[in-house]
């Protein structure tokens, strides 16, 4: 079973959802970007909700039978980076999402779903 970009993007959307992670935004990069079709952006409270997000997403995407790429970052927990080929997560702590801020170095890129 192949799974698009786009609903890669969306099942990473709603497993974050899920574990209550907040302000979650998936910009979408097509035509803008060569890294990806789509970042998921989104933040924990805590460095265990961080790592609930990644774990519940991973396992979303394992039940999708999409191939993780890789995962940087859960054990500081601090900024956790998914990479599912067209689709890379970024789960960041609160604290760092507000420093690093990546949203606005991809302001050209349209947002597709925000929750």
């Amino acid at each position: 079973m192949t799974v698009s970009s786009k609903e890669l993007m969306n099942m990473a959307v709603a497993a974050a959802d899920d574990k209550k992670a907040s302000n979650i935004v998936a910009l979408d990069l097509i035509g803008i970007s060569l890294v990806a079709d789509y970042f998921v952006i989104c933040h924990g409270n805590s460095d265990t909700q961080v790592q609930a997000i990644a774990t519940e997403i991973r396992k979303q995407a394992h039940a999708a039978g999409v191939n993780i790429k890789g995962i940087e970052g859960m054990d500081s927990a601090r900024w956790v980076l998914m990479d599912m080929g067209d689709v890379v997560v970024h789960i960041f702590h609160r604290d760092e999402r507000e420093y690093y801020n990546i949203e606005r170095l991809w302001s050209d890129a349209k947002v597709v779903e925000t929750v």
